[in-house]
């Protein structure tokens, strides 16, 4: 992993302020002990230093450990060890007040964060202590706007007399990393229905299942599902990658559907996601969309699973 994925990272001020604020909320000067796990350059364990943590143990495996070493002799903080190793690895960890962790992807969990979480809350956690963050939620939302699906269906104009529909399938059974604009929702956005959620105050599993249904009042094609999350770090304080907050490096998701649905007033449409993420076998999401006129009757119904989307 270059330099370059860090400084992106560390660019981004709303990140930056809303972990300091959870940071500033729950560090005791002189008392409270924190453990930063995946801390990448460090700065997230620097904070809490800076703010007064009697204690700061730092866990990276990565190879940006060692810019992490270098930035905190040049900082001159004490109270910090660093231990070059993924968190799950570590043998009986000495426990701390507070445990946080920023391994969020723009899939909130891509990046295997419950799975790492079940283990601090289990082995790095003091009785009573704290994490951050707090808790995790998701949200989804139909988009609305043809542009994303037409950029998928680019294999439809190859032309020459190719039909190359397999591979457009494929495509489609993909998750990608878009920025959206109100315009591109349900309902400017406002539509969004929350999905899943959990807390870290607990131990979590890795597959995480949920619905929502919308009942349109006007006709709409809808081309997708959008996703994306929110991160709640300390109380009052949370970081959300929706396209109408403000913005940061993370992006949102667009899942897309296999042909566009159009949707008339009163029908209503349902979305199910299910997503398994694990060490061992990465991550998996499927989702599927149905249509139902106003008696309940389906009229359409379509699934599609990240898995179809590999190559063989």
């Amino acid at each position: 992993m270059r330099i370059e994925y860090h400084r992106t990272l560390l660019a981004d001020r709303v990140r930056n302020a809303a972990f300091h604020a959870a940071l500033a909320r729950l560090i005791v000067k002189g008392e409270t002990t924190v453990a930063d796990i995946g801390a990448g350059t460090g700065v997230l364990g620097f904070l809490a230093a800076k703010l007064g943590a009697r204690r700061v143990d730092l866990y990276e495996a990565a190879g940006v450990a060692s810019v992490a070493r270098k930035l905190l002799r040049q900082n001159r903080l004490r109270g910090c060890q660093l231990f070059e190793m993924h968190s799950t690895d570590a043998i009986e960890p000495e426990r701390v007040d507070l445990v946080v962790c920023e391994t969020l992807g723009n899939y909130a969990f891509e990046e295997n964060i419950v799975e790492t979480l079940n283990d601090a809350r289990a082995r790095f956690l003091q009785p009573g202590g704290t994490i951050i963050p707090a808790g995790i939620r998701q949200f989804m939302c139909p988009v609305v706007s043809g542009r994303f699906h037409a950029e998928l269906s680019v294999w439809d104009g190859v032309g020459y007399g190719l039909d190359l529909a397999p591979a457009k399938v494929m495509s489609l059974n993909n998750i990608y990393v878009r920025t959206f604009a109100a315009a591109d929702l349900l309902d400017g956005g406002t539509a969004a229905c929350l999905w899943d959620r959990l807390t870290f105050d607990r131990h979590n599993k890795t597959t995480r299942t949920g619905e929502a249904s919308w009942t349109l009042g006007q006709p709409a094609t809808v081309y997708g599902l959008a996703l994306w999350w929110t991160a709640d770090l300390a109380e009052g304080v949370a970081l959300s990658t929706s396209p109408l907050e403000p913005r940061t490096h993370w992006e949102q998701l667009y899942l897309p559907v296999l042909a566009p649905m159009a949707v008339e007033a009163g029908q209503t449409l349902s979305a199910r996601v299910r997503s398994t993420t694990s060490y061992a076998q990465g991550t998996d999401v499927a989702w599927t969309l149905a249509l139902k006129d106003a008696t309940g009757r389906q009229l359409s119904h379509q699934s599609l699973d990240l898995e179809k989307g590999f190559l063989p």
